[in-house]
């Protein structure tokens, strides 16, 4: 047999013995096999070829795993891929810590669907997310009539927030005094009727004038809220000085274009302080400019100085005055008497006023401080319930003249939560229906 002939015949002996073993050959494989002799073989071949045929058929037989031993390779080792074939990525893994990562997979894929955030990771909207958790939650914007937090002490905090019954003041401030067994003043019927005996009620607050809730806005702040810097352009020696916490975005009366008062009220109610200015307008360092501003500590009677304005004509505190929805609604009574307005005063004050804000000088009208009450004989059983929260306090606590405007607008704060048209039912209360409680000491400086 010639050379080649024996090279093809090794050739196919060893294939397929290496790949399939003794039973894919032929019977004349077989019989060639076993007389062959291991040969050299010829030159040139490529390289890693067999040297040579086996010797023996035992070397090929089956092993004890039961595949048979294969033999060297007859064709030429394949080059390995070279090290600096970049190893595919992995993909970053998205579940919550504890959940088993995903298996990375080669680039490119396609973008995942990101993980759902916990449930016990809080966020702002009524349902969690779809984004993973490494991204930040964005804080939403406070409602301006709704609590939109809880400070650390525990208080509720935001615009228009609640105060949960909590008093300003304490139980025997004048605020919070009952009047409806008081005499009534001598005077009584001149300074109504100066006032205007069928003039209605006018309720200065509610949900909606002009597009959005209307009156005199309050915030209530926690231990947490940074104070500002406070500039007072008009009034500083008669005004407390700051820094002052009133938030970035504090609620302004009338709204940031207002022309008319501009009051900011801030109750810190970590500290039980009660923050209050006049035409504030904000500064682009985080602080405010106004014309005047009080600061009242709400665990203490004490009073400003004698002939000291405030945020208010009067000298007096404005929150404590304000009709609220959470006292109205929430609470279902009115605990301290109520802020209103006339439209001529005198140049005088009594008491709790400190302050008067006019320069005539006629007895029959109001000082500042003065305080009315409704009949006790006045009707109010057919009034909305709303309404007749109102009323009661007017029997019972009164309300006080707390500075010049429109008369008998009673003061209160906006809330969207209003029934307008239950308010609007106090319109039917007439000047006349009111009396002056008696007078102390009238200051006539």
């Amino acid at each position: 047999m010639s050379s080649r002939s024996l090279v093809r015949l090794s050739l196919l002996s060893a294939l397929c013995l290496s790949f399939a073993g003794l039973t894919a050959c032929t019977p004349e494989q077989l019989a060639l096999i076993s007389k062959l002799k291991p040969l050299p073989l010829p030159s040139g071949l490529p390289s890693g070829f067999p040297s040579g045929l086996p010797s023996a058929l035992p070397s090929v037989l089956p092993s004890s795993s039961g595949f048979p031993t294969p033999l060297p390779s007859l064709l030429p080792t394949p080059t390995p891929l070279p090290t600096s074939v970049a190893t595919p990525t992995e993909m970053p893994t998205i579940a919550p810590t504890g959940e088993p990562a995903a298996t990375p997979l080669p680039t490119p894929l396609p973008t995942p669907l990101p993980t759902p955030v916990p449930t016990s990771v809080a966020t702002p909207s009524p349902s969690p997310s779809p984004v993973p958790s490494a991204l930040p939650t964005a804080t939403p914007t406070p409602l301006p009539t709704a609590t939109s937090a809880v400070n650390p002490s525990g208080s509720p905090a935001g615009v228009g927030a609640s105060l949960n019954g909590r008093l300003p003041f304490p139980a025997d401030n004048a605020w919070n005094q009952a009047v409806d067994t008081e005499p009534v003043d001598p005077n009584s019927a001149n300074l109504i009727a100066s006032i205007g005996l069928t003039t209605g009620l006018h309720p200065d607050f509610g949900a909606n004038w002009n597009g959005g809730p209307f009156g005199i806005p309050y915030v209530v702040v926690g231990a947490e809220t940074p104070p500002v810097p406070i500039v007072f352009t008009d009034y500083g020696d008669e005004s407390d000085p700051g820094p002052y916490p009133v938030p970035a975005n504090a609620p302004i009366e009338g709204g940031p274009n207002a022309s008319g008062d501009r009051h900011i009220l801030v109750v810190d109610a970590a500290n039980w302080k009660l923050y209050e200015l006049f035409n504030a307008f904000p500064r682009a360092d985080g602080g405010y400019n106004a014309s005047s501003g009080a600061v009242f500590d709400l665990n203490s009677n004490s009073q400003r100085p004698a002939g000291w304005t405030s945020a208010d004509a009067a000298g007096l505190p404005i929150f404590p005055g304000l009709v609220r929805y959470d006292e109205v609604v929430e609470q279902g009574e009115i605990k301290h008497a109520l802020r209103f307005t006339v439209s001529r005063s005198r140049r005088a004050y009594v008491a709790p006023a400190r302050h008067f804000a006019s320069s005539r000088t006629d007895v029959n009208l109001p000082p500042m401080g003065m305080r009315v009450r409704l009949k006790a004989s006045f009707d109010i059983s057919t009034y909305p319930s709303e309404a007749q929260v109102i009323l009661r306090a007017l029997k019972k606590y009164g309300m006080i003249v707390a500075d010049n405007g429109s008369n008998w607008f009673i003061s209160g704060a906006p809330d969207s939560r209003w029934n307008d048209t239950a308010l609007n039912t106090l319109k039917r209360v007439k000047g006349s229906a009111f009396e002056v409680v008696q007078m102390g000491n009238v200051v006539t400086p």
